[in-house]
């Protein structure tokens, strides 16, 4: 990726975050910026972009659950919903390119193509708003991985690149393998050790391994994610390649957009590709309501899984090296891809807000009984709730718990997370502070005084505190931010006060320090008072303000 391609990318991601848009339709538009101006993406490029998304699917493998893949909705609402897309995209697509001497196995190849979604998208929004371990996320989630496979399996067996007999040997072996694999882990460290661990299994153990004995070498990356993700320090393993496979996947988004000339023909099927579009969304959304999912749910992972897909674009592209397809194809689907990325970004930062006033009208289409998921919330006249049951929260949960036996209770949105904590006896539920149902059944109104939003991401924060003031409560809403934009964005929501995590940890610190030290040496201390003007109790020790 040259400097000219950095500076672009970085001067478009620019505009977009200013305009309220993630950063990736800043790059998209960046991409079609360069072709247009006769721009070509290098070898570097394709390299990059691949290891963005070898990267990106060992963090999936980290955190998926083999477990979820099991649920009806995962494998079976995906493999109705590609038939279906099969069946209405296949015969539309051919009722239209007959006249142009298309034959109806090109249509069906055309119809697999745009039946996949975006996994880079879906996993880009889902991790910035935190919402990967709400109960959308994961049905989202464990979608794409079924299309994925199905895709890689597609790639796989289309090229002829049959599977040696080495690779049974090579999955039992990683199998046999998985606790020294781990323990690499453990071994590791922290820092850059435990990020060079990562991109060591991530692309040598996994992508390498498996390309050697013929399998596809995404599937290898996502295969050993998986197999170290039950590791204690898998979270931190994942969190440190987030930087890196973010950089990276910036190559893949402007590559989309330097795919290849425009024309006509690609126009024309792009258009029709974009109109198709809330069919696939629709047709989620039905199939998710008939698995028991309740209407948002089913909204946000229908609105999540309606882009069309670089697995997509992938098959289309070895489809035109074969003679399957004409090259406009590819640029239709190129801008297919970036299309409705565009219009679906914004969109899933606003699905919330979107979903409220429909809501009363989309629950009509909900079926009879409860998703194993959907836990029934039974409060027992607590009057403080903390939502994020991270390390803040837990250390605000003990708090506050001291002073105010009884009537504290926690929320997070992962169910392991939950689990752990029902463990350990605290008072913890199953509960998404983003959205709006819950806050209809808790009855906020009446039940809560105090409300911490202390979730670990932004957005997440943000979002809590917007469907709160929709729902007009009237305690008392706190919330921590990680840097001073963050508190100062909550502070302009309306929340009565937002606190900066790191600087509130540090004057915490030095209380203690203090403390400590006071113990230890009151003779030094009461010399190093000087009195404050009455104005409170509290001294200054030194200029460290509190002392």
């Amino acid at each position: 990726m040259d400097a000219i391609l950095l500076a672009i990318a970085f001067l478009f991601g620019l505009l977009a975050q200013q305009v309220k848009l993630p950063p990736l339709v800043g790059f998209l538009v960046a991409g079609f910026v360069l072709q247009a101006f006769g721009k070509e993406a290098g070898p570097a490029l394709p390299v990059i972009a691949d290891l963005g998304v070898t990267l990106m699917l060992f963090s999936i493998g980290v955190k998926l659950r083999i477990k979820n893949l099991t649920r009806p909705e995962i494998w079976a609402g995906t493999s109705l919903h590609g038939t279906a897309v099969l069946v209405v995209f296949g015969t539309i697509i051919f009722a239209i390119g007959s006249g142009f001497g298309m034959d109806w196995r090109q249509a069906l190849l055309l119809a697999f193509a745009f039946s996949f979604s975006s996994t880079v998208f879906a996993v880009k929004a889902l991790g910035e708003s935190g919402q990967m371990g709400a109960i959308h996320g994961r049905v989202t989630i464990g979608v794409l991985i079924m299309q994925d496979i199905l895709a890689v399996l597609f790639l796989t067996f289309s090229t002829g690149k049959i599977p040696s007999l080495w690779s049974l040997a090579l999955v039992a072996g990683l199998l046999l393998l998985r606790k020294p694999l781990q323990g690499l882990i453990g071994r590791s460290g922290h820092g850059e050790m435990v990020m060079l661990c990562g991109l060591f299994l991530a692309l040598f153990v996994g992508a390498k391994g498996f390309d050697s004995v013929g399998l596809k070498a995404d599937l290898g990356a996502l295969f050993i994610g998986v197999l170290v993700g039950t590791h204690p320090k898998a979270k931190e393993l994942g969190k440190s390649l987030g930087s890196i496979t973010d950089l990276f996947l910036i190559g893949f988004f402007l590559q989309i957009g330097l795919q290849g000339a425009i024309t006509m023909s690609g126009v024309f099927w792009a258009l029709l590709l974009l109109a198709l579009l809330p069919l696939k969304g629709l047709a989620f959304f039905a199939l998710f309501t008939r698995f028991r999912l309740r209407a948002r749910t089913a909204w946000l992972s229908g609105m999540n899984l309606s882009t069309y897909s670089e697995f997509g674009l992938i098959v289309i592209a070895l489809s035109v090296s074969k003679g399957w397809l004409d090259s406009d194809w590819l640029v239709a689907m190129a801008l297919a891809l970036a299309g409705s990325i565009l219009v679906l970004a914004p969109m899933a930062r606003r699905a919330e807000e979107l979903y409220d006033p429909i809501s009363d009208f989309l629950k009509k289409f909900e079926t009879r009984g409860r998703h194993p998921d959907d836990l029934p919330i039974q409060t027992q006249g607590e009057r403080i709730a903390i939502f994020g049951m991270g390390r803040v929260g837990i250390a605000a949960y003990t708090r506050l718990s001291q002073r105010f036996p009884g009537k504290v209770i926690g929320f997070d949105r992962d169910p392991a997370t939950v689990e752990l904590h029902r463990l350990a006896r605290r008072n913890v539920l199953l509960a998404d502070a983003t959205d709006s149902d819950f806050w209809e059944k808790v009855r906020v109104k009446e039940n809560l005084d105090l409300v911490v939003l202390a979730m670990p991401k932004h957005l997440a924060n943000v979002q809590a505190a917007r469907t709160l003031l929709r729902h007009e409560f009237e305690g008392v809403v706190v919330a921590t931010g990680e840097f001073d934009d963050h508190v100062r964005e909550l502070r302009s929501i309306g929340l009565d006060t937002a606190f900066n995590l790191y600087s509130e940890a540090g004057a915490g610190f030095a209380d203690h320090i203090f403390k400590v030290f006071n113990q230890q040496r009151p003779d030094l201390t009461s010399s190093w008072r000087k009195p404050n003007n009455g104005d409170d109790e509290r001294e200054d020790v030194i200029g460290i303000p509190g002392f």
